[in-house]
């Protein structure tokens, strides 16, 4: 059985930063690409930023160039750094493993003044 366990959210004034990781049990981290979504109240749930298990990146566009997503294999953790928060960053962000359909139950981020 495998399970993500998101942490690191919370309540931050607009620009501000926070680093969310995602910790995963099992065996399978280490062979599978890694993603970071979100959801806002009323709307689907969008991919924000993805790492494959070679370390490439991939962004939505909404927040390249302010978010990173890395990951540590030996610590079987993915993280999503993120800088310059805006309100429309508020959301349920969740961690997923791309490769075999995971999922965790998701951490608040709040963006506000």
């Amino acid at each position: 059985q495998v399970q993500l366990v998101e942490s690191g959210g919370g309540l931050v004034q607009p620009g501000g930063s926070l680093r969310l990781s995602c910790a995963a049990s099992g065996s399978i981290f280490s062979i599978s690409d890694m993603g970071w979504y979100r959801q806002a109240p009323g709307n689907k749930r969008e991919l924000v930023a993805t790492v494959t298990r070679r370390g490439t990146t991939g962004y939505a566009d909404s927040v390249k160039g302010r978010f990173t997503i890395s990951r540590d294999n030996a610590k079987n953790t993915v993280y999503l750094q993120m800088n310059s928060l805006k309100p429309e960053d508020t959301a349920v962000y969740y961690c997923h493993t791309l490769n075999y359909n995971y999922w965790g139950q998701g951490t608040q981020v709040t963006v506000s003044s």
